[in-house]
Parts: structure tokens; sequence; C-alpha cells
């Protein structure tokens, strides 16, 4: 679609034999070049397509000249393209394309280890094979044996792929010298990334910021799949404001907030701003500097506490029966901080959002770090687990928070420093779930909470929540899971659902 990024004297692309030896579209390539033709962005992230005459390969939303057909070679993911030896177009950005669900691809054990990689990948880190495939409880051979059935390459290529394509986006929407976006990328050395990069897109970094220099980056861009309810989005984070750690404004549609993050043995503290752009269906994210070294594991925490990779169709689809209006492209909210919403949560319980706003808000004051940043309304830190697992009970409970709360945070922050929970997207669902509640004060209802905001569980269903008995008409957790039974594996977004009718009567 777009002019190769390699020069005349470069090799060829990739030919017809090369991407045909790929599993590459699950379905008929006829569709696939209506839907290319349509600009259909329901297949954004679904369907990519290798262009043989330029050697690049673009998302079917491309909006350059659409390519013949029988110079189109279709392609269900990125590292089956760059497999083939295409290169990623400079316009569509196949980087920022949604990807698949963390519902979707959890589904398999294929699909957990594509996301254990994403996310070492964005932490910086690089995983071993055979590490990976113990943690999955397989060997080494039977998991590089059921991901390339399923993916269409092996854990290396696409571990490769992910790498580069992050790489692709820091050089292209940040100024981030290439020797840290090096290093943010997952590569040990320069040298490395150098070559790799070289190899596989047949141009260095260098040449590529010098392609970008006619515009300031304004941030990573970051898409989503439509339709998407950023009112919604916008009005559960806006219900729950802690001042002095975030903002929420409505009207420009944006949410700042400041964010603490371990990195390589140490803290990395600063604030990043997202602005909703639904025009172009996606997020524009910036970060302070002071973040830079952890900005493949922000964005990935972005897209997580955004939910900007879900597939709002069959989610729709699920919760047509709900006794309300629809309201198409409703997400989940995730969190930008496992231990802070697990906070949040145990502060909420039995009371309403306002009441555990205001004892955050005592938190916050009282055992929030300050920060220094350009945003006058953005001023400290969410308490560490480590500040509110050693503090006085005494003091916390002066606060206007109950003895047996207190309890119950200072267990949870002192299991979180120690290492026995993990409080992030992708830690296993059941183990931390019964970590969870053997902790003193901390229920079902919590347990599931948390595993709608930090675990990204979607099935999650806290039964015993007043709000969806009152929202369901019966006080019969029992009678309310069955009524459930329809929305399923989507229930946790007929809880966000119900409980933004009770919220706001819409």
């Amino acid at each position: 679609m777009l002019r190769p990024l390699a020069s005349p004297a470069d090799p060829a692309p990739a030919d017809a034999s090369a991407a045909a030896a790929l599993p590459a579209w699950h379905g008929d390539d006829a569709a696939a070049y209506a839907a290319l033709l349509a600009r259909d962005v329901r297949f954004d992230g679904r369907l990519f397509v290798g262009v043989t005459s330029t050697g690049v390969y673009c998302r079917p939303v491309c909006r350059v000249r659409t390519p013949r057909r029988e110079n189109c070679r279709f392609f269900a993911t990125r590292a089956q393209a760059e497999a083939a030896a295409f290169r990623p177009c400079l316009k569509c950005r196949p980087e920022i394309a949604p990807g698949l669900s963390q519902m979707d691809s959890s589904r398999s054990l294929a699909g957990a280890a594509a996301a254990l990689i994403d996310a070492a990948v964005q932490a910086g880190s690089v995983p071993s094979m055979p590490a990976l495939a113990a943690r999955l409880g397989v060997t080494d051979r039977h998991l590089r044996r059921i991901f390339q059935a399923t993916h269409g390459v092996g854990p290396h290529d696409y571990l490769a792929t992910q790498r580069l394509l992050l790489a692709k986006q820091l050089l292209t929407d940040t100024a981030l010298p290439v020797a840290q976006v090096a290093l943010a990328s997952g590569f040990a050395s320069l040298r490395r990334f150098n070559a790799a990069f070289a190899e596989r897109y047949r141009l260095n970094p260098g040449q590529l910021r010098q392609r970008q220099a006619g515009a300031a980056p304004a941030g990573l861009r970051l898409a989503w799949r439509p339709p998407y309810d950023v009112e919604g989005m916008l009005g559960h984070f806006e219900r729950r404001v802690v001042q002095g750690i975030e903002s929420v404004d409505a009207a420009s549609l944006t949410l700042q907030r400041t964010l603490a993050w371990p990195h390589q043995g140490q803290c990395l503290a600063g604030w990043i701003s997202l602005r909703f752009d639904p025009a172009r269906q996606e997020v524009r994210l910036q970060a302070s500097d002071t973040l830079a070294p952890a900005w493949g594991a922000v964005l990935q925490r972005v897209r997580h506490a955004l939910d900007l990779d879900a597939d709002p169709a069959p989610i729709d689809a699920a919760l047509a029966s709900l006794p309300l209006p629809p309201r198409p492209g409703l997400r989940l909210p995730g969190c930008f901080d496992g231990f802070e919403a697990a906070v949040r949560v145990v502060l909420g319980q039995q009371v309403t959002v306002k009441g555990a706003r205001t004892l955050l808000q005592r938190l916050v004051d009282r055992f929030g770090a300050p920060i220094d940043t350009p945003h006058p309304g953005l001023l400290r830190l969410f308490p560490t687990p480590q500040a509110i697992a050693t503090a006085d009970p005494a003091a916390i409970g002066t606060l206007g928070i109950v003895r047996q709360r207190v309890g119950a945070l200072q267990a949870l922050a002192a299991e979180v420093v120690a290492g026995r929970i993990v409080l992030a997207p992708g830690a296993p669902l059941q183990p931390t779930l019964q970590a969870l509640q053997a902790l003193p004060g901390i229920g079902d209802w919590t347990a599931q909470v948390i595993a709608m905001r930090v675990l990204a569980w979607p099935d999650a269903w806290p039964a015993s929540d007043i709000g969806l008995m009152n929202a369901l008409g019966s006080r019969d957790p029992k009678h309310i899971t069955r009524l459930a039974q329809a929305w399923r594996p989507w229930r946790a977004y007929a809880v966000m659902r119900l409980w933004h009718r009770i919220e706001t009567g819409a």
C-alpha cells in the first residue's frame, strides 16, 4: 500500500510462496479483499494485508491507494506478516492496531504464552522459552509446537516481532534517544538492536527517525476497535477521582494521573496524560521523561486500564438480554496500579462510591508521597504497599477507616510486599482469588471485584453485591447468578452496565 521502507537496491519483497507457507488468514481471501475495499474497521487488528509489489504490510483501514488483488497476501497476525518478510506500513502503523483481547487469548495455552511474551517485552525483558514453558506447566518442545500451530510462527519470531514493533512505535511517537528505545524494547545492547532492526525492516533506526522528522511527536497512539463508550469510561473514572493523584476533564476527553512504576530494581515516579480521540478511534498517551525506561510497560497497562483490546461485538450481543437500554461499546475499566485498585475495592466495602472516595482521599493525603509535575492537580503518588504495611494501625484508623478495614489493608499490603500476591493483569486467577480470600476482611465480593478491575477477568461476578440485587429485582444471590448465565463469559461487563445505570440513571 505504501512505498517500501527499503531502497530500490534492497532485496525483493516476499513472494507468494513465502506467504503461502504460513497459515495466514483464517477466512476467505475474497472476503478479506472485500473488507479491505470497504476499509471495514471491524477487521482492524484481525486482518493484515501484505503487498508483494512493495514488501509492506498494512491494516485493512489503511487510507492509501488500494493494491491490486493479485498483489495481496492476507495474514491473521503481524508476526505472520513479518515472518513472510513484509515490513510495517509507515502510514497506517500496524503496531497500534487493536490486539486480540486477553479474554480470548487466555483460553488457549498458546494464547497465554503470547500474553506472557507480550508482558515481558513491554517490561523490557527477554523471556526464556524453557522458563516460559515451565511456568505454563508444559515442556519447551510442546510449547513451541502448539505456538506454531496457533500463531503461524514460533515463539522466537513472535518475540522478535513484538520487540521491534514496540521499538518502531517509540521511535515514531516519542523523542526518546535511540539507545533508550533499544533498552525499553528489551534489547541488551544498541548494536543488537540496530542489527535486528536493519535485518527485519531494511533500514536503521536513525533513518526511520529522519523519515518522521516533519512533525514533533505527540505521544503514543493506542487504537481501539469501535464502538467505544468514551463517555462511560471517562464517567467511571471521574466519579472516583481522588484529588492530587488524578484528574478527569470530560470536556476535553482527557484523563491525567501520577504513576509509580517498578523497573529493574528501582521505582520510577512520574505522570501520564490520556486524551481520547473518537474521530480517529484512538487514545493519545503522553508521559513524563522519568517513566521513559518503562514506556513499554506503561503502554501495556494503559491498554488494560481502558480495555482497548476488547472486541465489543460479542460482548454487546451477550448483553442484549440485560433489562436495560443497550449501550454499545461498553468497556470494563481496569487499573493503572493493581495495589491501588485493590485498596479502592477494600475501602468500598459496604459504602457508597462517594464514601469510598472520601476515605481514599484521606489515605492519599496522609500517606501519599509528594511529587512535582507540570500539572497543577497532580501533586502526590498513591501510597505504596510498603507505606501501608508498615504504618501504625492507629494512624490509619484516625482517618475514619474502621478497624476491620485497617486489618485488611495492612494484610493485603504485607502480602504484596512479600510477593505472595501479585496484583496485575495476567496473574493466575484462582490462586490469586484464594490468596485474597485467605486474608482477614476480604471475602468473595472483594475478590471478585479485584478480579474484574485488576486481573481483567471478564466473567467475574460479585453475586452478593446489593446494587446488582436491586437492579435485578432479587435479594437471592443464587437467583441473580442464574440470571447471569445468559451473559457469560462477559458477566463483568454486565456488572459494569448495571452499576452505570445505578450511578447515573442512564
